[in-house]
């Protein structure tokens, strides 16, 4: 059984509204409206454990996923939710080894996601002209021990993609279709890009410009999630509601 060490990340969990993501060593004292958490005193526990707080209120210390992870990001942009980001992952054929493209930092999101699933082989090489997103990214990415396969670039990809024979690409611009020939460009045959269009006039612009260079099997898609609340004879919906965050957009280079 793995166990919290100082430099751990540990989900503190009470229920899905009320959280934490910490480090015993950065935060040795959780101080909450629940009361006082000790998680200097949870080093050497295992994941799992509930413990009390200094009002006796019960929570569970968890070992983070990767959802975790990114939804607690610093952000300075909106991130991509994790419903979308696991469809891009396997619609694209993200995996241990791939070579992945990202048009658009943004506050990394993206970015960790590529990289926990192409680690240890693969890579990430994601651009962005912003200086002060790729800022923000790059700190989540090196807190949570991300960068060792990722390479950012300050630069508009606009102006060229200086890699080539990629696996997938990501783009998350407010102009996707103006890239659409340098990701073609940069992509292996057959290899698979997806954008981020906020509206429909987005997607439909974009959708003609792939067709324009020749991608296949191109297809835009919305994603909705709602939560149950799940109780004997008394089962709804949720009153909240995660609903249209972005359309995502997918085709494939032929040659």
């Amino acid at each position: 059984m793995e166990t919290i060490k100082e430099d751990s990340f540990i989900l503190v969990y009470r229920d899905r509204r009320k959280k934490w993501l910490v480090r015993p060593v950065d935060t040795p004292k959780l101080h909450t409206h629940l009361g006082i958490l000790d998680c200097a005193a949870l080093v050497g526990q295992t994941f799992g454990i509930a413990a009390n707080t200094t009002m006796n209120d019960t929570v569970y210390v968890l070992k983070p996923t990767l959802e975790d992870i990114v939804m607690k990001f610093a952000r300075r942009t909106q991130v991509i939710y994790p419903k979308d980001l696991a469809m891009i992952v396997m619609r694209c054929g993200i995996h241990s080894g791939s070579r992945v493209f990202e048009a658009g930092t943004g506050s990394g999101a993206a970015t960790a996601t590529f990289a926990y699933m192409v680690a240890p082989e693969g890579r990430v090489y994601s651009y962005d002209v912003n200086p002060t997103f790729q800022d923000v990214a790059r700190k989540n990415l090196e807190k949570f021990g991300l960068m060792g396969s990722i390479t950012l670039r300050g630069r508009d990809a606009k102006e060229g993609i200086e890699e080539t024979d990629l696996d997938a690409a990501l783009i998350d611009m407010g102009d996707p279709w103006e890239l659409v020939r340098n990701v073609k460009g940069a992509l292996a045959p057959s290899g698979m890009m997806a954008a981020i269009c906020p509206t429909m006039n987005q997607a439909e612009r974009l959708t003609e410009r792939m067709k324009e260079e020749g991608f296949v099997t191109i297809e835009t898609i919305e994603i909705l999630m709602r939560n149950l609340e799940a109780r004997v004879g008394m089962t709804r919906p949720s009153q909240f509601m995660v609903a249209h965050t972005c359309y995502v957009t997918f085709g494939r280079k032929t040659v």
